[in-house]
């Protein structure tokens, strides 16, 4: 066997992973075109708001007042070994806005509405029902796409922006009723120490990991493989690459708001 076999399928491995993100990226801007372009279909679109995001509020809001909870009893263990429990409203606050309330917002998405797209568009290309919609002249990247992508970059912003105020009221909960701070305090420390910038940062990346996760179901679903087996892998395919995916824009979108 050549020395060079073992960089020949290097290079193969990774050309294939630049065409499949050439692919990813050239479905995502189709995907923004289109919903941009009439004609529109608001049925669509509205039982895409639906789904994406007051369905998902009991699973945000669930996983988002836990988090906070946990994260005020973290810190205030953690302060306790430096005489440090007093920054527990602070860095609950930035914390939960800057990083956990859209993280775990993204990530909830992607379990819930990723795989729900994927499945959903996968079904209908092994039922051919793709192909019926371009019999009956209707663009399927139109039809079942912008609307998806619409709904998401809609949605998900405003869910990060509750699972925000959700977690910093669960950390407000256990630190007033725990840990024996006074509520006046903990709502103006947790007032004051946050930013415009970090507000903004937070609903940036809730639109960014929205956009992600709509676009992967959508992508995943379309290019899935024929059958019962072709579904599940793209269910599973699109839940991993929006998650990783997610966690990706999130570190780059960190150093870009909050880098020194």
């Amino acid at each position: 066997m050549s020395a060079l076999a073992p960089l020949g399928r290097l290079g193969r491995a990774v050309l294939v992973a630049l065409a499949h993100v050439g692919r990813v990226t050239l479905f995502a801007l189709s995907a923004l075109g289109h919903m941009v372009r009439p004609p529109f279909y608001p049925r669509e679109i509205g039982h895409a708001l639906m789904n994406v995001g007051w369905l998902s509020l009991p699973v945000v809001g669930l996983t988002a007042i836990f988090t906070g909870g946990a994260l005020a009893l973290q810190i205030y263990a953690g302060g306790a070994r430096f005489n440090a429990e007093a920054v527990v409203p602070q860095i609950v606050a930035i914390g939960m806005v800057r990083e956990l309330g859209p993280v775990l917002v993204g990530l909830m998405i992607a379990a819930r509405v990723t795989s729900s797209i994927a499945a959903e568009i996968a079904t209908m290309k092994v039922t051919e029902q793709i192909d019926a919609l371009v019999t009956l002249s209707t663009h399927p990247m139109k039809y079942l796409a912008a609307p998806r992508v619409l709904a998401a970059l809609i949605t998900v912003p405003l869910l990060v922006g509750v699972g925000d105020v959700i977690g910093i009221a669960g950390g407000y909960a256990v630190a007033v009723q725990n840990l024996g701070f006074n509520p006046a305090a903990y709502l103006k420390n947790t007032v004051d120490f946050l930013e415009p910038l970090d507000l903004i940062s937070s609903l940036v990346k809730g639109a960014a990991f929205g956009l992600i996760a709509a676009v992967m179901g959508c992508y995943f679903g379309m290019n899935s493989g024929r059958g019962a087996q072709g579904v599940g892998r793209a269910t599973k395919g699109s839940v991993e690459a929006a998650a990783v995916l997610i966690l990706a824009a999130n570190f780059i979108l960190t150093g870009v708001f909050f880098s020194v």
